[in-house]
């Protein structure tokens, strides 16, 4: 295994010599961990300022980060999860102690089930009160760290300033290897405040290795694959991070291999292709199609409970598992596991098996899809098909879109041709509320050149209010569409399904239109008929905008009961 990126020894120019050796008066443990976001390639943070964190928000003025301050921890959590998965890059959260810390938790879950890299910096109460004691400091608690021990993939303690850089620096390194995800540090208040003559950081490389597939895998896998009578391929969300849909086309055009992508991995695979399965994942001719494949790859997806139909999958063929996180290999089938990163693993499949052909695949296809559609048809869902419908042709093909967890996100998951990878975003991984609005707008900060959609329910929309403050004042470029039934919409038929009737799935709501204005957001309400040209005009007119649809929407039927 080559480790030559980490030999290549960083040597200082006479002017960085100089620099080191005398450095500004007036740092503090905040300025260096603005200097190390910086050296390691940092452009853009998100954050809530807190008693305790003020060191490192000082230190901002002081650097060229551009900083995005939400409302709500929680939401600028969400922002950062939005514009890690957009930029695959990392991006820096800062919170302060206690409160500020622990309102983050639900968005740290959606980032990890998501595998978006967020680096969360938090404050913590000073060095004297670490360990345990009861102190009474203001935010204190017993364990910080054990609060998000259980949600991150790494945490980190500082408790000196020449700790800072490579804590910040292991934690970058963290976020970013195969599966990223969210990691977390905590740097006491009084190190952030204290003076400092540690050298100004200059450029660090925190870059991760690679995970290669083990070739003797590979040969495996391509063997099964070449010689397979009815291969089918599953793409999920590794397929989208590791910016694979190329080679993932390519290996499916070499093998005559029909895909389905997951929700996480919407976008991985052209939707109108003749091999195209599209998402219809909660359907049972799809699943009854996957459990007939003789040999079924499964890329970037550990096969949970919605890209499994609810657990009902059964395969009967040979499964080929490929994952980088070792964690989800085999963790719901028996299968030739394979610990890789999905573009790399693709990259060695693809030299490696041998062409197939296989005239029938598009057909059969075509059967499948036909008979999905049929079923749908039978239901009388014109409505929602025709929202779907609408959303898709008022979106422009390259801008993003957030979905909350509301029903018409529901049906997008199944529904909606993302036309491009990484377009689709939703809170799918946790399943939490708030997600859409405050995503997009982590989305929109990392490229102001298209606009942004964010999609919610009325209940969801609640969670981000307080975001349309944050919309105006950065004028970011997202329009919100909030779909306006009353109350929690997926709730009430879940439970009117399951006991007769709903119990605490109704809501008063603000007049939404009204309210986007108070903040100086401009608003519409809208109609079934008159929502693709108001949602386009809404895309297209410069900064924020709100949508408002009052409609009350069905979901399909399940088939996994």
């Amino acid at each position: 295994m080559s480790h030559d990126h980490h030999d290549e020894r960083p040597r200082l120019t006479p002017e960085q010599t100089a620099a080191a050796l005398n450095p500004p008066a007036g740092r503090n443990g905040g300025d260096l961990v603005v200097e190390t976001l910086q050296g390691l390639g940092a452009t853009t943070v998100f954050g809530l300022p807190g008693q305790h964190a003020l060191g490192m928000f000082d230190a901002l003025r002081r650097s060229c980060l551009t900083y995005i301050g939400l409302r709500v921890e929680n939401n600028a959590g969400f922002a950062a999860d939005a514009y890690g998965r957009i930029t695959g890059e990392v991006a820096p959260l800062l919170l302060s102690t206690g409160p500020g810390a622990l309102t983050s938790l639900a968005a740290l879950q959606e980032a990890a089930a998501a595998s978006a890299p967020v680096l969360a910096i938090s404050s913590q109460i000073p060095v004297a009160g670490l360990g345990g004691g009861r102190h009474g400091y203001l935010h204190e608690l017993r364990d910080q760290k054990a609060s998000f021990r259980d949600v991150v993939k790494s945490v980190h303690t500082v408790r000196t300033a020449s700790q800072i850089p490579s804590a910040i620096a292991a934690a970058w390194e963290s976020a970013l290897t195969a599966p990223h995800g969210p990691v977390w540090i905590e740097i006491p208040q009084d190190v952030l405040l204290a003076e400092t003559t540690v050298p100004v950081v200059s450029a660090m490389d925190a870059a991760p290795r690679e995970l290669y597939a083990r070739p003797e895998l590979t040969a495996v896998a391509a063997d099964l694959l070449s010689k397979a009578e009815r291969p089918a391929i599953i793409a999920g969300g590794g397929v989208v991070r590791s910016d694979a849909s190329g080679k993932l086309l390519a290996l499916a055009e070499k093998l005559d291999a029909p895909v389905v992508t997951t929700f996480g991995g919407k976008g991985a695979f052209p939707w109108e292709h003749p091999l195209s399965l599209q998402s219809w994942l909660e359907d049972r001719y799809t699943t009854d199609f996957l459990e007939s494949a003789d040999v079924l790859l499964v890329i970037g997806s550990g096969l949970g409970e919605l890209s499994s139909n609810y657990h009902t999958f059964a395969p009967r063929g040979r499964v080929i598992q490929i994952e980088a996180d070792a964690g989800k290999l085999e963790s719901n089938h028996p299968a030739l596991g394979i610990h890789a990163d999905a573009r790399e693993a693709l990259s060695d499949l693809l030299e490696a098996v041998e062409r197939r052909e296989d005239p029938s695949a598009p057909e059969r296809v075509r059967t499948v899809l036909e008979a999905v559609r049929d079923r749908i048809a039978a239901q009388e869902l014109t409505l929602e098909q025709r929202l779907i419908a609408s959303v898709r042709g008022a979106l422009p093909d390259a801008s993003p879109s957030f979905w909350d967890m509301t029903i018409l996100a529901y049906w997008a998951w199944s529904a909606f041709d993302a036309r491009h990878p990484n377009t689709m975003h939703s809170a799918q991984g946790a399943g939490g509320l708030g997600y859409g609005f405050p995503a997009a707008l982590g989305a929109a900060a990392a490229d102001r050149t298209r606009p942004v959609l964010a999609v919610s329910g009325d209940g969801g929309a609640m969670y981000s209010i307080a975001e349309l403050a944050t919309a105006r004042q950065y004028d970011l470029p997202v329009t919100w569409l909030i779909v306006d039934d009353g109350g929690y919409g997926i709730l009430r038929e879940y439970m009117t399904g399951a006991f007769g009737e709903a119990t605490a799935t109704e809501l008063s709501r603000p007049d939404f239109v009204a309210l986007a204005e108070s903040f100086g957001v401009p608003a519409v309400r809208t109609t079934p008929e008159s929502l693709t040209a108001d949602l386009a005009a809404s895309l297209a007119a410069p900064g924020p905008s709100v949508v408002v649809l009052p409609a009350l929407l069905r979901m399909f039927e399940p088939t996994h009961l």
